[in-house]
């Protein structure tokens, strides 16, 4: 499977397709346990924010209703925390391991320091998620729906690193004549958040759970201007308006709209070959590969229950954004959309992760 199938058609039906009901209730019991689900980014970034709006409707789901704690492991962009993972086993189901894009990217780009494999673990849980670009108040007034009046700023930008999730804004904002250094070295998106609000970073992204969570507020007081979403997939693999924010311009129509930006050839091709593999399925929850079946059944069931709730569209349009959540089977379908780029985009984004960074994984 790669993402040249994947996008001509929605990511969502293909998922939906190879999906399977929910197993019966497992036979587990969880009670007086604590489950801690690991999150390798530090707690100010939209995985912890994700995490933390997961982790009680969980905990009311599972059988006995254990203490379900969000921990943190930053570092080295999350590869210290997935290396660290995949060390781990089996004890009593209470060790759960969030990933996102920043993790899945390194995997993807063959990068030496990782030294983790995605197939050795259980997938329970997927969703995906959107991601806002915003510019300060004094060049926010210059954005007119293309970049042209931005091409003489000198941008700063806080960034884990080129080759992960970053690697989506760093190469749409290349695309469109802009000027943006990136200031490598941050452990969350939430830190870069940090910075922009600090007045280190005049530009910044976040995925959507924390751009409605920390920066949207920003928004709402005048220190930020939304500039462009990634956008999401409709039904034939076409990049639309993201329907969490549907009122923004997706990077498409700011290429479309910019001189110099094309939506088509080599460059578009790999940036949307990344941006499917990043976000329509970015956050997974994961348990370790030993995990005894009916564990891994009880973990589907709560999740599927927590996505049944009455009030779940609601509340989690709210936190995480209006995006599809998948659980068993689903979510392993889901797994292989985010972990599967052709040949051609990874080598495209190699030579440009060389030329525009200096950076080299072979």
């Amino acid at each position: 499977m790669t993402i040249s199938n994947l996008t001509r058609r929605a990511v969502v039906g293909l998922i939906a397709a190879a999906g399977i009901a929910a197993p019966a209730a497992a036979e587990v019991d969880f009670s007086g346990k604590t489950v801690e689900w690991v999150i390798p980014f530090s707690e100010t970034g939209g995985s912890a924010k994700w995490a933390n709006f997961f982790a009680p409707l969980l905990s009311e789901a599972l059988p006995g209703q254990p203490t379900v704690v969000v921990k943190f492991m930053p570092g080295a962009g999350s590869t210290k925390g997935a290396n660290w993972f995949q060390e781990q086993s089996h004890a009593d189901g209470t060790l759960l391991f969030g990933t996102s894009g920043s993790t899945q990217f390194p995997y993807l780009l063959s990068d030496p320091r990782v030294r983790y494999e995605y197939n050795n673990w259980i997938p329970v849980m997927a969703s995906g998620t959107g991601g806002v670009a915003y510019l300060n108040a004094e060049d926010g007034v210059k954005f007119d729906g293309s970049a042209n009046a931005l091409k003489d700023t000198n941008f700063i930008y806080g960034s884990q690193g080129a080759t992960r999730l970053d690697l989506v804004p760093l190469l749409a904002w290349q695309m469109l004549g802009m000027n943006v250094e990136p200031v490598f070295g941050i452990k969350g998106r939430g830190d870069g958040r940090l910075m922009f609000e600090r007045g280190e970073a005049n530009i910044d992204y976040q995925t959507s759970s924390g751009y409605l969570g920390g920066s949207a507020p920003l928004v709402e007081s005048g220190q930020a201007v939304p500039m462009m979403t990634w956008g999401a997939l409709d039904a034939d693999g076409n990049i639309v308006r993201d329907p969490t924010f549907p009122d923004i311009p997706t990077f498409k129509e700011v290429c479309e709209a910019t001189d110099g930006c094309e939506t088509s050839g080599e460059a578009w091709d790999a940036w949307k070959a990344f941006f499917v593999a990043g976000f329509p399925v970015q956050k997974l929850a994961f348990l370790p590969g030993d995990t005894p079946q009916e564990v891994v059944d009880a973990y589907t069931v709560a999740f599927q229950a927590v996505t049944e709730r009455g009030d779940f569209a609601d509340i989690s349009s709210k936190r995480v954004g209006k995006y599809p959540v998948f659980v068993g089977d689903g979510s392993k379908a889901a797994l292989q959309t985010a972990t599967n780029v052709d040949d051609d985009a990874k080598a495209y984004v190699l030579n440009w992760l060389k030329e525009a960074y200096g950076v080299e994984l072979n």
